[in-house]
């Protein structure tokens, strides 16, 4: 799928090309629409530390360039994408060199969360590391039973975080199986991060999570300059655009690079619009 040239027009609405100066243009393009962006290059559970290495020094070169360009973006990475299951000494060299890159340029490195699996190391990683140089921050699914006592150590700590509900197939004895559940998990922890975080990241598509968010938001009064809504690339624009117009800050994750099939199946799987419009795409073509 993923060296397929008819493959790619489906991914196109999801991943913005294979290169980093695809990723470059969506952002320029996103920025002039009044959003900024994180850039996330695709891949993870790396087989050799070369690999790994290849992935720390794409983020090296796209920091640098948005430097040069002076856009409105950072950017996210995964741990397994940097050699963590190979070797512990080699992930921290390989993610402390781009942490290291974004605090000289007063930019911002998004540790991305996996699998409940890593939980545990990200966030030891993240300590790790934004005791380094401050420009890290961290990633909390609401689907996962611990998350509360992990934003209350995040923010003890001073750290950002981007709250998300959480996409992994995990046990019942790790995460909440009830859609609802999750959901009122999601509204509390937004509600916490927001009255006690540090610029915290509202990461949802879900207008109820939305409206709730902004409920609180308005009732304590919060300045729209203290957090943000993320989004990903090329899911409810409409909504995207909408946030904006209405005077709120959104970010756009804009993921690029030849490794999109796994991604593009976990945007297919978390939203049946999206199902849809891959459909109609290909009945027009």
């Amino acid at each position: 799928m993923e060296t397929s040239r008819l493959a790619r027009p489906l991914s196109s609405r999801f991943v913005a090309g294979l290169a980093l100066a695809d990723a470059m243009r969506a952002a320029r393009s996103l920025n002039q629409q009044g959003m900024s962006v994180s850039l996330d290059h695709l891949g993870e559970n790396v087989t050799n530390l070369a690999e790994a290495q290849a992935c720390r020094d794409v983020y090296l070169r796209a920091l640098a360039e948005i430097n040069s360009a002076e856009l409105d973006a950072n950017v996210s990475l995964k741990l397994t994408q940097f050699g963590i299951d190979l070797s512990a000494d080699e992930c921290h060299a390989n993610s402390s060199a781009v942490v290291s890159i974004a605090a000289k340029f007063r930019s911002f490195v998004r540790i991305d969360m996996e699998s409940s699996e890593y939980t545990d190391r990200t966030l030891a990683a993240v300590y790790h590391l934004f005791a380094e140089t401050k420009s890290c921050g961290a990633v909390i699914q609401a689907y996962l039973r611990r998350s509360a006592a992990d934003i209350g150590e995040l923010n003890r700590r001073g750290i950002r975080v981007r709250l998300c509900k959480g996409a992994y197939l995990e046990p019942d004895a790790v995460a909440f199986q009830d859609k609802k559940e999750v959901d009122d998990n999601f509204l509390a922890l937004a509600r916490t991060l927001l009255a006690e975080g540090v610029y915290p990241a509202i990461a949802t598509h879900d207008e109820r999570m939305i409206a709730g968010t902004l409920a609180f938001v308005k009732e304590r009064k919060i300045d729209p300059s203290q957090f943000e809504f993320q989004m990903l690339y090329g899911v409810r624009r409409d909504l995207q655009q909408r946030l904006i117009a209405e005077g709120w800050r959104v970010r756009i994750y804009v993921p690029f690079g030849e490794a999109w099939y796994p991604y593009f199946m976990r945007r297919l799987a978390e939203r049946p619009a999206n199902v849809v419009f891959i459909l109609q795409a290909l009945m027009r073509g």
